[in-house]
């Protein structure tokens, strides 16, 4: 089926008339980076036609007026309610208002700048491979030096790990893509996103696309700017959840268990157990003391050590902030994995 359409699309593209392409995104609470997101997306020269569906959770801040407003300068953009706020029940809201005779479904969201080209690039990659799906890199950008700190924690493997979409690679097909600019008929395939992840919502629908038959791939020369949390609370809260829901997919998904996802909580049980014995051992004896708490010194030091040289080129003030980044990132999201999802 991708084939088929990929061979149409190809034909449009050679009469240069190029297929009709929805961008859509949801959002809550973005007052301080949407102006900034909806501006790169309104701006993408494509040649063909191209609309845009925001769906807008409850803020505490002022993001709706700020949608509302864009909506009345540029007719592209249509915004939409999301009662929930939750990201999954917010982007199928969005997918449900593009218009059924679009190709394509490019993703954004409010922390994100779309290179000038992207949806072009994109499309034509869609259009090239054959592919259900295409994502880039994601290239996190801070202004603050804790911002800086996590921006490189989020893209360095000491940080992150070897996904490609964060640390670069090559392009060809993979498990997940960044964002995504998906061919509608894979979403309609699939059923879109599965409002039961409220985070990872993104790899398990590209886990439903690749075991529908579908393929994903990543451009390693498209970039995306994305803002970081600002704060070790937000960058916590963020980490812990996305362990909390990683669980959930492996749970459900068996053959995506890998020791890549269960690194961190395997730590965060080294760390906990060797503690606790060495707090044991301190009234045992120096050996004791030594052995129990191998583990939470061999962490600290390895976050530490390694944390500032892999950070060399960082200024001082964002490289001093790189071991407590990483430790966060680690632990919280270990921690949210070992302690699965809440039960209602």
């Amino acid at each position: 089926m991708s084939a088929q359409v990929g061979e149409e699309a190809v034909g449009q593209c050679a009469e240069r008339t190029l297929p009709k392409v929805c961008v859509v995104a949801t959002v809550r609470n973005e007052e301080r980076y949407l102006e900034g997101a909806l501006e790169s997306v309104l701006r993408q020269v494509y040649g063909g036609e191209l609309s845009v569906v925001l769906s807008v959770g409850p803020s505490r801040d002022n993001t709706y007026g700020i949608a509302q407003e864009y909506a009345l300068r540029d007719r592209r953009l249509t915004v939409v309610e999301s009662p929930s706020g939750l990201i999954p029940n917010g982007l199928n809201i969005a997918l449900s208002h593009v218009p059924s005779d679009a190709l394509a479904v490019v993703r954004f969201d409010g922390h994100t700048r779309l290179p000038q080209g992207y949806v072009s690039a994109m499309v034509e990659t869609l259009v090239r491979t054959g592919a259900d799906n295409v994502g880039g890199v994601m290239h996190p950008v801070g202004t603050s030096p804790l911002e800086q700190a996590i921006a490189f924690a989020m893209s360095h493997r000491i940080g992150i790990g070897p996904a490609s979409f964060h640390t670069g690679g090559i392009e060809g097909p993979e498990e997940t893509a960044y964002l995504g600019t998906f061919r509608k008929e894979a979403l309609d395939r699939v059923g879109n996103y599965d409002e039961y992840y409220e985070r990872a919502e993104d790899w398990e629908l590209n886990f439903r696309i690749r075991k529908s038959g579908g393929i994903v791939w990543f451009r390693p020369d498209v970039a995306v700017d994305y803002r970081p949390r600002s704060s070790f609370k937000a960058l916590a809260k963020q980490f812990f959840h996305t362990g909390q829901w990683r669980r959930e997919v492996m749970k459900n998904n068996r053959s995506t268990a890998s020791l890549r996802y269960l690194a961190p909580p395997l730590a965060v049980l080294a760390i906990t157990v060797g503690t606790l014995l060495g707090l044991v051992g301190a009234s045992v004896g120096p050996s004791a003391l030594i052995t129990g708490f191998a583990a939470p010194l061999g962490y600290a030091l390895f976050a530490l050590l390694g944390g500032l040289w892999a950070a060399r080129e960082l200024p001082p003030r964002a490289r001093l902030r790189v071991p407590p980044v990483l430790a966060t990132m680690h632990l919280c999201w270990g921690a949210g994995f070992l302690f699965g999802k809440a039960t209602s």
